[in-house]
């Protein structure tokens, strides 16, 4: 929330005195430059206001939380921004159609390299902030920070060209900043909308959380992990355990719930963990798993199983398992199957495959 208000506060000043160096010196790449930071300024309103009702607390009509609107509310900003782009560029071109005279001064000058410095202070600060707090948004609000120091930089060129060469390429520098601000809002754009439609977890975050399961010494392994996204703090996560079949089933009831438990207050989520038993002193079954592992990697080394187990029977013996296939794979799921239970079948004529198909979540 301060780093908003200061946001809001420094972008108006920028956009004031840039503004009125444009106005007098005719430039229309400082124009430019000064609504960039105008946008960046309703930028930070908007997130302001994002960030204030996203922390509102869940509801019966929200059981989730308002997380989410962290992520509208960027979007909304992105939309602005890309209409501010489009604006700049048509004046732009205008410019560079039909170029005017432009007036710089020392006063232009100077407040470029002032804005320079006020943005690489508002870099350094949201950075720093966004580590702090595990933010992407202020993150990503650092980034934009640092990037606008680039496109005013490209306007005090312009402006040192006109000053002391004579050279007019104020149009050009005007259209440079106009697509700069334009990618800015795609990309913002696209990182807003990602998290709506449902996005992986990040590789980190995938990491952190099974290393925290995996430091327990009754889960041998993990797998069907999914994580769903409800807004900044507010995430579901869901996995299955996969513990010894020999084990007591009260102590492994209770160090389920016991990692559970650690991954919500860790990760401020709440966690669900199916226990998956394993049997590792059969070894018929410990030779079937890994032989139709095996045959699953000569189809596509990508292709894992899991939740293997063998039912006998009096005219053939069923093999249920798991097998995870990628998204956008070469075959159908169909296809993966019939593969998978052709192979095996040839191996062992009285073999049934009973497979489910699962996708890989993170």
């Amino acid at each position: 929330m301060l780093c908003g208000i200061i946001g809001i506060f420094l972008n108006a000043v920028l956009f004031a005195f840039k503004m009125v160096a444009g106005t007098i010196s005719g430039s229309i790449a400082i124009s430019a430059d000064a609504f960039n930071n105008l946008s960046d300024a309703g930028s930070s309103l908007i997130t302001l206001i994002g960030f204030k009702a996203a922390g509102a607390a869940p509801d019966t009509e929200h059981p989730f939380g308002h997380g989410r609107i962290e992520y509208i509310s960027g979007f909304c900003v992105s939309l602005l921004i890309i209409v501010m782009g489009v604006e700049l560029a048509k004046t732009s071109i205008e410019k560079i159609i039909s170029p005017e005279e432009i007036q710089a001064s020392v006063l232009s000058i100077s407040v470029l390299i002032g804005s320079i410095l006020v943005k690489l202070y508002m870099f350094f600060y949201n950075k720093s902030i966004g580590k702090k707090i595990g933010s992407p948004t202020m993150e990503a609000t650092a980034a934009d920070s640092l990037s606008d120091c680039i496109s005013t930089f490209v306007v005090l060129l312009s402006t040192i060209c006109t000053m002391a060469l004579g050279i007019n390429i104020d149009g050009w520098c005007g259209a440079a900043v106009a697509v700069f601000i334009l990618y800015t809002g795609l990309k913002a754009a696209k990182d807003t909308i990602s998290p709506l439609l449902g996005q992986p977890p990040s590789p980190e975050l995938v990491k952190e959380i099974e290393k925290t399961v995996m430091a327990h010494d009754e889960i041998i392994g993990i797998h069907d992990l999914v994580v769903h996204d409800y807004g900044p703090g507010r995430m579901m996560i869901s996995l299955h355990g996969e513990v010894s079949g020999d084990g007591n089933i009260n102590v492994l009831h209770d160090a389920i719930d016991r990692i559970e438990n650690e991954l919500n207050q860790k990760f401020h989520c709440v966690s669900v963990i199916h226990m998956d038993p394993l049997t590792f002193d059969d070894s018929k079954c410990s030779e079937i798993r890994n032989e139709i592992s095996g045959l699953a990697q000569a189809i596509d080394p990508r292709i894992t199983i899991h939740d293997l187990r063998i039912v006998d029977g009096p005219t053939h013996t069923n093999i249920i398992f798991d097998a995870v296939v990628p998204f956008e794979f070469n075959l159908s799921d169909e296809q993966v199957k019939n593969q998978l239970s052709d192979a095996v079948t040839k191996r062992h004529p009285n073999y049934a495959c009973v497979i489910n198909i699962d996708k890989p979540y993170i």
